[in-house]
């Protein structure tokens, strides 16, 4: 179809995620045509650098036909196996040994989801499901981390602290509870211990207010993706987690973003030596060639869980859990990352890091974080203040545009962040390119005379 009959269709019939349905009808959709390694090609003939992996996912990079093998193969042989009825199939039980057999410490037990967003909404069942099997139904309130995002589903999204997904909903609940995050940049301690030591007091605060023996779970994400990339200081997470284990309160980790060799190794917890009680992931599962999501869950979180039920089922589970298909596409996935993948992301991470580390002398760049292949630059208009770049230009908007004239896609956070998170293929060029094209963009938005007149 011509490209502008499916911009008119799009406006019509699609609603896109997260989106203001309104303002999409009136920019019009932009259409993808074809990808190969990390360069992406639009309806137009545009090449761009995705610098961002379409959605934090497509980690092994486009067009590996070994993967496309995979799903083809296994949907000749066995297109769908539902999971019910003691039913299943080879693909998804191989993956989720596999997964077992790489897990940090004991998460040898695996439940499949269709993406993130429903695997993080898996775990508050279970954990409920938990508590009751261990008589205890009183800890029924969850814990979660201020600029943190935990999916959209109606209780996940509640655990999300971003108002966006809160305004209009109804959420959070009342049994959503949140503490500060870590966000070091904005942070007004001013060294790490103290900033983990502020984290972990606030916890145990919050935990005393709510009451110890209400508490079920604490969520965080090794690091903060969609509240804009917020590493913290090596050594928070594994406080937080200590805190957590001391008062019997459920660790899930969310690495949704961070798993398969985002920030190195193939999970963010292996970072500081974390086992959470839980953990979820998704996107770099499959590289986002399919949907499909995981939960992973230790030794003693399955057994309370099975011994609470006994001879009963157990009533949570989707249509789509541990679809063959997905499976077989992980597996390859997976090798992919194995054998040579996450070496080459570990590679580019580091020149990724040093070459933003080169914008910090930019006149509107207050901070360069990240760890491994995800990465954020934050613009200020004055570096002493760190003040914002001003909402009336709508940064989101105008950054992500810019960038993609420059031929890049990065991720644009509406408070004048850009998000990076390239596939772990990335060859020297295109790190080099997603460097050169960045510091383009901000030379551009320099000369904007709405920031011209702000700047300091």
């Amino acid at each position: 179809m011509l490209t502008n009959s499916l911009v008119e269709l799009d406006r019509q019939h699609l609603v896109h995620p997260v989106s203001s349905f309104r303002g999409h009808e009136a920019r019009g959709v932009r259409v993808l045509r074809s990808a190969k390694g990390a360069t992406v090609t639009d309806a137009e003939g545009r090449e761009l650098i995705d610098g961002f992996a379409g959605l934090w996912c497509v980690n092994a990079g486009y067009g590996h036909e070994s993967i496309v093998e995979a799903a083809a193969d296994q949907m000749r042989k066995l297109p769908y196996a539902t999971g019910y009825f003691d039913l299943g199939a080879e693909a998804p039980i191989r993956l989720a040994a596999e997964l077992a057999e790489r897990s940090p410490g004991d998460l040898n037990h695996i439940y499949f989801s269709l993406g993130g967003s429903d695997a993080v909404d898996s775990t508050i069942r279970f954990i409920r499901y938990y508590w009751h099997a261990k008589g205890q139904p009183q800890r029924d309130q969850f814990i979660s981390v201020e600029q943190g995002y935990h999916g959209s589903t109606s209780m996940g999204a509640g655990l999300t602290a971003l108002p966006g997904f809160h305004e209009g909903f109804g959420i959070p609940y009342q049994w959503q509870h949140k503490i500060s995050s870590h966000y070091v940049y904005r942070n007004p301690a001013q060294s790490a211990q103290e900033i983990i030591d502020a984290s972990v007091a606030e916890l145990r605060a919050k935990v005393a207010e709510i009451g110890e023996d209400k508490v079920a779970a604490f969520y965080v994400e090794p690091i903060q993706g969609s509240g804009g990339v917020l590493v913290p200081p090596m050594g928070w997470m594994k406080a937080m987690r200590d805190v957590c284990a001391e008062l019997e309160i459920l660790f899930v980790a969310d690495e949704v973003i961070t798993a398969f060799g985002r920030t190195g190794p193939l999970f963010a917890c292996e970072d500081e030596g974390i086992v959470p009680d839980l953990m979820t992931t998704a996107k770099g599962l499959t590289s986002g060639y399919v949907p499909m999501g995981a939960v992973f869950m230790r030794d003693h979180v399955y057994e309370t869980i099975a011994d609470g039920a006994g001879a009963k089922a157990v009533g949570h589970g989707f249509t789509y859990s541990a679809h063959p298909v997905s499976a077989a596409v992980a597996l390859e996935v997976l090798y992919l990352y194995e054998n040579g993948l996450l070496e080459n992301g570990r590679k580019a991470g580091a020149r990724l890091m040093a070459g933003l580390e080169s914008l910090r002398d930019h006149p509107l760049v207050g901070d360069v974080r990240g760890r491994g292949m995800l990465a954020a630059v934050e613009l200020v208009t004055d570096k002493d203040k760190k003040t914002p770049l001003p909402a009336s230009v709508q940064p989101a908007t105008r950054l992500f545009d810019r960038a993609w004239e420059q031929g890049l896609i990065v991720r644009s956070f509406p408070q004048g962040i850009f998000g990076y998170a390239p596939p772990l293929c990335c060859t020297d060029a295109e790190i080099d390119a997603i460097v050169e094209r960045t510091r383009k963009v901000l030379d551009l938005t320099l000369e904007d005379p709405e920031i011209r007149a702000v700047l300091r």
